[in-house]
């Protein structure tokens, strides 16, 4: 097992070789492709439920807004 000792001294060695810079860049860009995988991972999820969802239970109306048939049935139910 690693101690914390040979960890810092792992870290001062990588600060050493590359630099407080390059290591802000190196940083930056891996939280910038996390940030896009997670969002790209997200848009995936939300194509293939529309896939998966009834093609009458969603109606697109006037200006592009969709309304789902299913509330408002449950809606009308509540009502009467």
């Amino acid at each position: 097992m690693i101690s914390t000792g040979q960890i810092i001294v792992i870290l001062v060695v990588v600060l050493l070789l590359f630099g407080t810079k390059r290591l802000r860049n190196i940083g930056g860009d891996l939280g910038a492709a996390i940030k896009g995988f997670k969002q790209s991972m997200g848009e995936g999820e939300q194509e293939a439920a529309k896939k998966d969802a009834p093609p009458n239970q969603q109606i697109a109306q006037d200006g592009g807004r969709v309304i789902d048939q299913a509330a408002q049935k449950q809606d009308e139910t509540k009502k009467s």
